[in-house]
């Protein structure tokens, strides 16, 4: 596993893969730079909610519970001092999976945040990671 990450301008950077896909990270205007692209510590939240819902996503299907919108949000606190860094994190789950499925759904989520996703891991070792479902109609739209 390989990137390299290169300096833009400002703050920005462009963060690149072993397989040429490009990231840019950045911070904003008020912070100094062009707020061109994720910050860091944003793109990690969205790291943790694409590697749980990856694993979700998987089990949902193995257990064959349908499904047609799926989503997660991250929030989290930080210190207010040097380094910043996160005091807990907390991840809602919405789908629209049949209410019959709420414990399959509850049961996917469990198994990804205590067993597969590895981002999780490596954060639960620093902070608490908590998290709630929202089970919305099948007719809901976004």
């Amino acid at each position: 596993m390989k990137t390299t990450t290169t300096w833009i301008s400002h703050l920005a950077f462009n963060s690149v893969d072993d397989n040429n896909h490009i990231v840019r990270l950045d911070t904003t205007e008020a912070d100094g730079s062009l707020n061109s692209g994720i910050s860091p510590k944003k793109m990690l939240l969205g790291a943790l909610n694409t590697c749980s819902g990856m694993d979700v996503v998987g089990i949902l299907q193995k257990m064959k519970v349908p499904f047609t919108f799926f989503e997660i949000e991250a929030n989290a606190e930080q210190t207010t001092t040097h380094p910043k860094v996160f005091t807990y994190i907390q991840l809602v789950y919405k789908a629209d999976i049949d209410t019959n499925d709420a414990e399959k759904f509850k049961k996917a989520i469990e198994l990804s945040l205590n067993t597969y996703c590895g981002i999780a891991a490596m954060l639960q070792k620093h902070c608490p990671i908590n998290y709630s479902i929202k089970v919305l109609p099948s007719n809901h739209k976004q």
